[in-house]
């Protein structure tokens, strides 16, 4: 997955922060209820201003280290907001943050957006998409070069993308963090960076042509998973009107769920590790000692992991990691409610939500390496006292049929769980609708196949821009104007259908999703025997 990811990111560019004012200027001006901001003409499309580096909340350093977010200081003049701020702090690789490019600068001053907004728009009433990184939680970045908005910009849509803290920063729970909040919780620092990004963005969105009242929120993998955190809180009541969630929610019962994207931790268990990490791993007794300790050395705790399947039947399973450590945590207050009993209950944004998965992810891969014992050994632990239905279903006597049976399960397996998330939704009593997707297509020049993050190519809509040096075919630009334009639709009227696209069908009990990417239309999301096999392996586990 990290090379994927890794080979999709590439390389950065250096984003930033600022407004739109008339459509005459190089370096137009804009004003927000802290101070004037001037942004710049985007680096690839000549209809767009960029405004980068915007600060949404005060600088989280010192004492205000894990601390919710504050609103930011005011200005006097102009200021600019040509480039990015600085990264939130996150792993290094050869010296460098894990973006390779961009911004060179990383610090816990980093509570940053940026804004694109078309130089035509003088409307004031354009839809707005904020986008969320993904990252495991650990890393990424608002001015990762594939999230430029400037693609999205031209389609009359006002982009932002936003940083917010990561790993121990981020994520820190702790008894004496918990005494000093008025709510009695921690470890929700980089979810409430997220809400107060919205927050601004509510507010201030207006000032550079964009409608307030329709923010979608957007993200994928540990992106999808901060998106539907905007979902699931009631402390983002009213501020979205949809979200998307790329490689997203998936069913409460399917125990993936626990894994990298879509985790989160109860509070008891947040504390408890909180705990042993302020005290075993950082070697002090207090976080007026933690709040001390220099930002590079609390970074080398950024890639910890936790220990969730250890002693259960996926402890040994290939396909199942274990989720970062630093994830979200469910603490009564910013996230009352676990999936399940949010779902269920209703407990949510009453708003559509398009999300789905790529078919060369979640345990499918061009080549995922079995040979029929080891096919026959991983598959007869996963299932367990289900084993013998699933080799029936999924029957394998040479490595060839080992392989492909073992990624057609796993592709089964992402699209019906997607599905049961919508189904779950409904039964809560959800009127809103979820557009579910599988995407098929392999961008050119790599070998990884339709892989974890390749979507995200096409529906930003900046090929060649982004990624010139790739091999890209009239099928590929093709694809690239189909995607974008259903994504498109979406942020700005909840429904990605329109035009001369083929229709999309929302998830419904019919098995249906809509395959993107190689093929147009609606498909399905498996054969009724292995939805039959899935939906009860799923009714073993506990929810999520």
């Amino acid at each position: 997955m990290r090379s994927a990811f890794t080979l999709l990111i590439g390389t950065l560019a250096a984003l930033g922060v600022q407004a739109v004012p008339s459509a005459s200027s190089k370096h137009p001006i804009v004003s927000t209820s802290y101070g004037r901001l001037q942004g710049n003409v985007s680096e690839y499309r000549d209809n767009v201003y960029a405004f980068k580096g915007i600060p949404f909340a005060s600088p989280p350093t010192g004492e205000a280290r894990w601390t919710p977010p504050t609103k930011p200081d005011s200005w006097t003049g102009v200021r600019k907001a040509t480039v990015p701020g600085p990264q939130c702090p996150q792993p290094l690789i050869d010296g460098k943050g894990l973006w390779t490019t961009g911004s060179s600068v990383m610090s816990e001053d980093c509570l940053y957006l940026n804004v694109w907004t078309p130089t035509t728009n003088t409307s004031a009433n354009l839809p707005v998409y904020v986008w969320m990184y993904g990252g495991r939680f650990v890393d990424g970045s608002g001015d990762v070069i594939t999230y430029d908005g400037s693609g999205l910009a031209v389609q009359d849509i006002v982009m932002v993308t936003i940083n917010y803290r990561l790993g121990p920063f981020g994520y820190l729970s702790h008894p004496e963090l918990s005494a000093e909040s008025v709510h009695n919780v921690s470890g929700n620092y980089g979810v409430m960076d997220m809400i107060a990004a919205v927050e601004w963005v509510k507010a201030e969105i207006v000032n550079f042509g964009g409608n307030p009242e329709k923010i979608t929120v957007g993200g994928q993998s540990s992106g999808s998973s901060c998106a539907l955190d905007m979902f699931y809180s009631p402390q983002s009541s009213g501020l979205i009107a949809g979200v998307i969630a790329e490689s997203g929610p998936r069913a409460p019962h399917d125990p993936i769920t626990g894994s990298v994207a879509t985790s989160y931790r109860t509070k008891e268990h947040a504390l408890s590790t909180g705990i042993e990490f302020v005290s075993n791993k950082l070697n002090v007794s207090s976080i007026a000692e933690a709040r001390k300790i220099p930002t590079e050395n609390l970074t080398t705790w950024s890639q910890l992991n936790d220990t969730i399947y250890e002693g259960t039947q996926f402890e040994n399973v290939t396909n199942f990691s274990e989720p970062p450590l630093w994830r979200p945590v469910v603490d009564g207050y910013v996230l009352p409610y676990t999936y399940w009993e949010a779902l269920i209950n209703n407990h949510h944004a009453n708003v559509p939500i398009l999300a789905g998965n790529n078919k060369d992810e979640t345990g499918a891969s061009p080549d995922p390496g079995y040979t029929v014992s080891s096919y026959k050994g991983n598959y007869s632990e996963m299932y367990a006292n289900l084993s013998s239905r699933y080799f029936e279903q999924y029957p394998a006597s040479t490595y060839y049929e080992a392989n492909n049976q073992s990624n057609l399960m796993w592709q089964d397996y992402s699209r019906i769980s997607t599905w049961q998330f919508a189904l779950n939704m409904a039964a809560g009593g959800s009127d809103q609708p979820l557009w579910s997707y599988y995407w098929t297509h392999s961008p050119p020049g790599q070998d990884l196949g339709a892989f974890h993050g390749s979507e995200m190519y096409y529906v930003f809509n900046n090929i060649p821009y982004n990624y010139p040096d790739m091999p890209w075919t009239t099928d590929d630009y093709e694809i690239q104007s189909k995607m974008t334009q259903y994504w498109a639709n979406f942020i700005k009227t909840g429904n990605p259908n329109g035009g001369n696209l083929t229709k999309w069908v929302p998830s419904t009990k019919s098995y249906k999703t809509m395959w993107l990417g190689d093929t147009w239309g609606s498909g399905t999301i498996g054969e009724s025997s292995h939805v039959s096999l899935i939906t009860d392996f799923f009714s073993y586990q506990q929810p999520y």
